[in-house]
């Protein structure tokens, strides 16, 4: 079975160096972060993102390149579906997170360049609180289809 560049590069410890959620089979979709995602008078506050059309991946890839995850905070999903890591590329305002399968093989990847590191996620339910350095909280539903 041949993989994905996406998969090849989450293997290499990687991502994409483009605002995205990015699939193992080399689809995905533009996200951009709207504040507060640097420090400013709202830090503290919830983080918020808006999905915009697709990515051509390959395009992405050639153009941008990657760049290689720092890990800050790691763990399974409290229903034992799989795994959520969080962490930065070691510039200080990129930020990744990862949801894996049970086995850690990527299921989505999403990179963000002005979000601010992510360093720690916790749940609620079927939701992923994730803080960045600046305290600032992104909550995913885990049930939405786009990150299921």
């Amino acid at each position: 079975m041949t993989i994905g560049q996406v998969e090849e590069a989450w293997r290499a410890g990687k991502v994409p160096y483009r605002d995205g959620l990015y699939r193992p089979d080399d689809t995905g979709v533009e996200l951009l972060f709207a504040g507060p995602g640097e420090y400013h008078p709202d830090a503290g506050q919830p983080l918020r993102w808006c999905i915009r059309g697709p990515l051509d991946v390959a395009h992405v890839l050639e153009q941008h390149g990657t760049g290689e995850v720092e890990v800050n905070d790691e763990g399974p999903l409290p229903d034992g579906s799989g795994w959520m890591s969080v962490g930065d590329l070691g510039l200080g305002h990129t930020a990744y997170i990862a949801r894996l399968h049970p086995d850690r093989s990527l299921r989505w990847v999403v990179f963000s360049a002005a979000s601010n590191p992510f360093i720690r996620v916790r749940y609620e339910g079927r939701k992923a609180i994730i803080t960045n350095d600046w305290r600032n909280l992104l909550i995913l539903d885990l049930d939405d289809s786009a990150f299921g």
